[in-house]
């Protein structure tokens, strides 16, 4: 399989046998997918073998792969024999529009047509390219950017009587959304903004390199806007609970000082906004592409020729899915409910102290407190 034989051309009509012989014959290559999907029904992205009760976005992958001819069965159930690796783990119910994946496959005639051919339609490979032979995707990777599509009365103060399909977002919030977003960047301790993670723990500093809040858009008679972030890495919920922090600050159930006192080491109850508006837009790899990408042998990991299937695919899938979702589940109207719940002073120790019989006004307190980001 990896002696290089010619791939000859497989006849519209050669049986299964005749293909079967010219799979073996196939060279084996290193290639990465780009891979495009709508998340909403799956458990994620990464697969769980074995667990057949919560389906993932590699299950319909793998699947796809064994039926086209791109990979042997006994790949499918060990995956590690042909190499792959994600790039990013997406959780329950978060789509993607850029998503990679690297992988040894057989590269057989019409690869990306017969892979699609059995895959659903709200899951698509929209482009392929080869890659060097140690290539990891995960590891390659330099930085990832994900948006989050969310409706804006998310930002609407809590004291104010809103009706939903009528709120829109004014100016003077819009500008203390990006206030507030932007102090995310530079490198933090974000242990409070995922689970399992100590303080002291160095792999919970991450290095955020922008976020920021769109301009608001009306769909559906509801009006949206879309939150980017791009980073190193992130770990599990972080950019969840980075975005749940802000609409409590924004919406008045915590002070602004909340932000700087996550990154310390007290435990901090940072809220978790709902998985479903989070899209995996893009995935960077800069340093590989210097090395390797104008050699003369691999093209460059950019996708410029992709992005108008990316675009149309965001539009057919992801778009009318969070906001179909968001208007017949209610998710974030519902997160929003559970906002007061949460105790926002509950592990500031500095302000139980001082303010024991005034908690209620101290949530509502306006100081700022990003701190410096200059690292």
């Amino acid at each position: 399989e990896e002696n290089g034989h010619q791939n000859k051309r497989l006849k519209g009509d050669a049986d299964e046998e005749d293909a079967e012989d010219q799979n073996k014959k196939s060279p084996k290559r290193k290639i990465v997918l780009l891979m495009a999907y709508s998340g909403k029904g799956y458990h994620g992205m990464q697969r769980n073998v074995g667990s057949s009760q919560f389906k993932t976005i590699e299950d319909d992958l793998v699947s796809a792969l064994v039926q086209s001819g791109c990979i042997p069965e006994n790949h499918g159930e060990d995956m590690k024999k042909m190499s792959f690796q994600r790039c990013a783990r997406t959780d329950k119910g978060v789509s993607a529009a850029g998503q990679i994946v690297s992988l040894k496959v057989r590269l057989i005639d019409d690869i990306l047509e017969k892979i699609n051919n059995h895959l659903p339609s709200h899951i698509r490979i929209l482009g392929l390219k080869r890659v060097t032979g140690g290539f990891n995707s995960k590891n390659k990777c330099d930085a990832r950017t994900y948006s989050y599509m969310l409706p804006t009365f998310a930002f609407a103060h809590k004291d104010h009587d809103v009706q939903e399909e009528l709120y829109r977002l004014d100016r003077e919030t819009l500008e203390r959304v990006n206030k507030l977003l932007a102090c995310y960047k530079g490198t933090h301790n974000f242990h409070n903004f995922t689970s399992q993670k100590g303080p002291r723990d160095p792999s919970a500093k991450r290095y955020i390199m922008e976020m920021y809040c769109g301009e608001p858009f009306v769909r559906e008679n509801m009006e949206f806007a879309v939150i980017k972030v791009k980073g190193q890495s992130f770990m599990m919920h972080q950019i969840r609970k980075m975005i749940g922090l802000v609409i409590a600050i924004v919406k008045g159930y915590a002070a602004e000082s909340i932000m700087e006192r996550s990154w310390g080491e007290e435990k901090v109850d940072v809220p978790k906004a709902p998985g479903l508006g989070l899209v995996l837009e893009k995935v960077h790899f800069e340093k590989y592409n210097r090395r390797f990408g104008n050699d003369g042998l691999h093209e460059p990991l950019e996708w410029t020729e992709e992005e108008e299937k990316i675009a149309v695919f965001k539009e057919q899938y992801i778009y009318p899915t969070i906001i179909n979702t968001e208007r017949e589940e209610k998710s974030m109207a519902n997160w929003l409910n559970t906002l007061p719940i949460h105790d926002f002073n509950s592990s500031a120790v500095e302000i139980q102290t001082n303010n024991k019989n005034s908690k209620k006004s101290c949530d509502l307190e306006g100081s700022d407190g990003c701190g410096d980001d200059s690292d």
